[in-house]
């Protein structure tokens, strides 16, 4: 950076809009940053030392939304800042740029692992910085959003499980467009929630969210709920009838449980679909209608279009993004947090005093597998709530879930084994070897991390229900062998 003059923004590149923080004990290195980032159309604060970068990071307003931070600094150094910011959140709640003149290969090791955004060396390249700035004031808008979202949608969708952050990341992106979405997952994963969240992440969120569960409406009565009928239309029809397409006007339709609706009524949604037009059952004329169609199913659609059960033109219509909702039991890390929400529901609406979930009792209900998912887990929350006389403990588990860790007695897995030279027992098998080297490795390991069965998973580098399987398949209880 060797030309001190203000720069002209690049005519095809938007402006950088957004408050950056330049940290450095050297002035020249500071005026300069700030000069060029400036002229490119930031909001530039300046830091001499870490010290005065954390305060200016808890003071400013508005706040700051990109940091550049020197590695080498007088007291406190950009990785000790760096450090410090990752302690509090996990990891640093801006991106960091970190900038050295005579870092090491370890120092950008160290700082990549607390969450550094991007690593420089001087001198720097006016270009490259800009670039990483501007992607990095990207990534912090982008993370607004979801933080905007989850917070539109909390006690609804969560969970901090990366197939969780995944999900709501996707939701976050393909509610701020009008494509269709079709939502498929297990039932009871919680498939209505993702579709209020696209609509709550979406311009129309102040607009009218209708549900339609097209499996609960009679096959003779769907057309004239989603299109409404005119008086006479048909016996009974005593009066005009908006169907709730027209009620959705200018907001989003979810039509829930998708693949049980009948075809007459497919083939007249695919005509909105296309058009943007209904026709209400015993009306002569077309009706426009602006609506955003949501639709989820627990079913295969194309099983259903290969058996001649479902259209495979309105199919494809539907499924533009296609968003799938795990399963819990591939999200057992939100067991936690879920079991939490619905015991805080469950005591409110009870009218009980707040009761905590113990160890043991999350353990059991981390080693099961939820057929029925979330909705079974809410219904297995509020009954040990009710039926429960204080806290929550593994004996108010019910017995078939508490069971799933507890091997049969002809099951109990292999014994733990004194490996020291001259201590094997005779006639053992190398399977039984092995398999007492697993269980005595997998028990140490658990030991050490407290009994945290994720961390222990991630620590071995298998997956969570992986490990569950291990331990039952071993015979590995706490408080056993």
């Amino acid at each position: 950076m060797a030309d001190d003059t203000a720069p002209e923004p690049a005519a095809d590149a938007a402006p950088l809009r957004g408050r950056v923080l330049v940290v450095d004990d050297e002035r020249n290195i500071r005026r300069m940053l700030r000069m060029v980032l400036e002229g490119e159309g930031a909001d530039v604060l300046e830091a001499a030392t870490g010290e005065e970068a954390l305060a200016i990071l808890q003071a400013a307003s508005p706040p700051v939304e990109v940091m550049l931070m020197d590695v080498k600094m007088p007291g406190a150094s950009g990785l000790d800042v760096l450090h410090t910011l990752a302690e509090q959140d996990g990891r640093p709640s801006i991106p960091i740029i970190m900038i050295s003149g005579h870092a090491s290969v370890e120092d950008a090791v160290k700082a990549t692992r607390l969450g550094a955004f991007d690593f420089f060396e001087k001198p720097l390249e006016r270009d490259r910085v800009i670039v990483s700035v501007r992607n990095a004031l990207a990534q912090h808008a982008t993370q607004r959003q979801l933080e905007s979202l989850r917070a539109r949608i909390r006690g609804e969708i969560i969970g901090e499980s990366p197939a969780t952050k995944a999900l709501l990341a996707q939701v976050s992106k393909v509610g701020r467009t009008r494509a269709r979405v079709l939502i498929t997952g297990e039932s009871g994963t919680g498939k209505e929630l993702v579709a209020r969240a696209i609509h709550e992440a979406s311009e129309r969120r102040d607009a009218a969210f209708v549900k339609v569960n097209c499996a609960a409406i009679p096959r003779e009565l769907i057309e004239s709920e989603l299109f409404g009928h005119e008086r006479g239309a048909f016996t009974g029809a005593t009066s005009q009838k908006l169907g709730l397409f027209e009620v959705a006007h200018g907001g989003t339709i979810f039509l829930d449980e998708i693949g049980d609706m009948a075809l007459g009524a497919q083939a007249k949604v695919l005509r909105v679909l296309q058009s943007g037009e209904l026709m209400r059952v015993g009306g002569s004329g077309a009706i426009h209608v602006d609506v955003r169609v949501l639709a989820a199913t627990h079913r295969n659609l194309q099983e259903q279009v290969a058996a001649g059960e479902f259209r495979e033109d309105l199919y494809f219509r539907l499924n533009v993004v296609p968003v799938h909702v795990p399963p819990l039991r591939e999200r057992l890390e939100d067991v936690g947090l879920l079991a939490a929400h619905f015991i805080d529901q469950a005591c409110t609406e009870n009218g009980l005093t707040r009761k905590q979930l113990g160890a043991d009792a999350l353990a059991a209900l981390q080693g099961w597998s939820w057929p029925g998912n979330v909705r079974e887990l809410r219904n297995v929350i509020e009954r040990m709530v009710i039926l429960s006389d204080g806290d929550l403990a593994l004996s108010d588990v019910p017995a078939e879930i508490r069971g799933a860790l507890e091997p049969a007695a002809d099951e109990a897995g292999p014994p733990l084994v004194d490996f020291a030279e001259g201590n094997l027992p005779p006639g053992l098998s190398l399977r039984d070897f092995r398999e007492a080297v697993e269980k005595a490795f997998i028990l140490q390991r658990l030991r050490d991390l407290g009994w945290n069965v994720s961390k222990t998973a991630e620590s071995l580098g298998i997956e969570r229900t992986h490990l569950h399987k291990k331990m039952k398949l071993l015979g590995i209880q706490r408080g056993g062998g």
